[in-house]
């Protein structure tokens, strides 16, 4: 051991090599994890560049759902609204026709009845002048009576009776034709 030098010579470049390898070390650690981060970051962006077109795809299925919901809705809705509005059409149209049919059938109705009265203010009409007749007859005979008792023959007061038992009859079967179609009318 001589002087030393060659120690010190011999620890410098032990102290080199290690700072060397400490510093290849560091620089290979450095490079290994900038290399590690480099690859988490593009595992990061693909996932998120993953997790992005997912959640398009998935806003467009629910995009499309809500339309074919949307579309499918209106659908119902319009089917309900024509089955609606076809059924109160229809109901309106028969409740118009029955409206129709009444209202025809009041007037038919009234009519009959109109007629009806005005078939028994004739009747009434011609009993009163049968009536009238009869005692426009009654007096005519009467005074024909007068007249004949009057005068002093018995066989033209005969004659007369004769007549007007005749007259009565005729009068008297008239009368009894016009009550028969009167209790017809009233039948009817």
């Amino acid at each position: 051991m001589s002087n030393g030098n060659g120690v010190t010579a011999t620890i410098s470049q032990a102290a080199e090599n290690v700072k060397e390898k400490a510093a290849n070390l560091g620089e290979t650690l450095a490079s290994t994890a900038s290399e590690a981060v480099a690859a988490t970051q593009q595992t990061v962006e693909k996932a998120r560049a993953e997790v992005k077109q997912r959640v398009a795809k998935a806003r467009k299925t629910v995009k499309k759902a809500g339309k074919t919901v949307a579309k499918k809705a209106s659908k119902a809705a319009k089917s309900v609204k024509k089955s609606v509005s076809g059924t109160v059409a229809k109901a309106r149209q028969k409740l118009e026709a029955a409206k129709a049919n009444a209202k025809a059938e009041a007037a038919a109705l009234a009519r009959k009845k109109a007629a009806k009265k005005t078939a028994k203010k004739a009747t009434v009409k011609k009993a009163a002048k049968k009536t009238v007749a009869k005692k426009a007859v009654a007096k005519k005979a009467a005074a024909k009576k007068v007249a004949k008792r009057s005068a002093v023959k018995k066989a033209p007061a005969r004659k007369t009776v004769a007549k007007k038992a005749v007259a009565k009859k005729a009068v008297a079967r008239k009368v009894a034709k016009k009550s028969a179609a009167k209790k017809t009318a009233s039948k009817k």
